[in-house]
């Protein structure tokens, strides 16, 4: 007879092992998907101007050093810097589709029914959007983007631009990519004690996937509507700061945005954090009862 194992501790201060990271994730998978659509929306915004804030950090980083510092350090700075976005969700207390797609662990185990799987990750995709969006029309409205002589619009619009040029298959599979490491963040989180623990777990995971260039829905929900936003509404004084017209970003699209970006991104982060991370973890602790529930 198989020993279901004991419950993880309510004190101390050593890290939960990864059998005791399982019941915690299967029951923090249960109460994200009891949360009330209202709570879970205005989380979501939350988490979508948190994921923003990251990226606008990771922008002002970046911006004028490829003429400065070799490719893997600006990438690497890049990264380290955008990592405020999900210490931000995870500390402060938001809602990320991205990191929800932890929640088919809970799934899997037959605590959660398919319906509220589904309810949770539309929710908080939509107010991931939301939140996105809007903190973008208020970095236009601020003029973010003349900031550094146009330096730091220019950026935008080249990551932007970028990112609407990968092509279906690549931004899937770059989706993928992405998500299992930022899945894989959230995961060592539950292994913590302390606020200094979750912040260690996510630097490394987080600022390699930014790095690496993996694509991440939730962050293009920003980089890309704020490229847009510059396009459209940039007056002459910038174009003319950065020595380029709006023709310079032909792909530059809502279409190639929606279809050619977000949609691949979204369906790769779905399978990177639910299939290679969440049931994976799920198949080897979870599958056989050996992992007490943390109810």
């Amino acid at each position: 007879m198989e020993s279901r194992g004991t419950s993880p501790p309510l004190t101390g201060f050593d890290a939960l092992m990864p059998p005791e990271m399982a019941a915690k994730a299967e029951a923090v998978g249960v109460t994200k998907a009891g949360l009330g659509w209202r709570n879970t929306l205005a989380l979501g915004v939350l988490g979508g101007a948190f994921i923003a804030l990251g990226a606008i950090f990771a922008t002002f980083v970046s911006a004028g050093a490829s003429g400065h510092l070799s490719f893997g350090l600006a990438r690497l700075l890049r990264g380290l810097a955008f990592c405020l976005g999900l210490i931000l969700v995870v500390v402060a207390g938001a809602e990320l589709f991205t990191g929800n797609n932890l929640i088919i662990m809970a799934w899997a185990n037959r605590r959660v029914s398919t319906w509220r799987v589904l309810r949770n990750w539309l929710l908080v995709y939509l107010g991931n959007f939301l939140g996105s969006i809007a903190t973008a029309l208020m970095m236009l409205l601020a003029g973010m983007h003349l900031f550094g002589g146009g330096a730091v619009g220019l950026e935008i619009l080249a990551t932007a631009h970028a990112k609407c040029t990968l092509g279906f298959g690549r931004a899937f599979f770059l989706g993928i990519a992405c998500n299992t490491l930022v899945c894989l963040a959230i995961w060592m989180c539950y292994s913590a004690r302390t606020t200094t623990d979750k912040i260690l777990s996510i630097i490394f995971p987080i600022s390699a996937f930014v790095a690496a260039g993996f694509e991440h829905s939730i962050a293009n929900m920003y980089f890309i509507p704020m490229g847009l936003l510059i396009k459209a509404g940039a007056g002459a004084e910038f174009w003319t700061m950065i020595s380029k017209t709006p023709a310079a970003f032909a792909d530059l699209t809502w279409a190639k945005f929606l279809w050619g970006n977000l949609l691949p991104v979204t369906l790769g982060n779905i399978v990177g954090g639910s299939v290679l991370v969440g049931l994976v973890y799920w198949f080897i602790y979870v599958r056989k009862g050996l992992v007490p529930r943390a109810d």
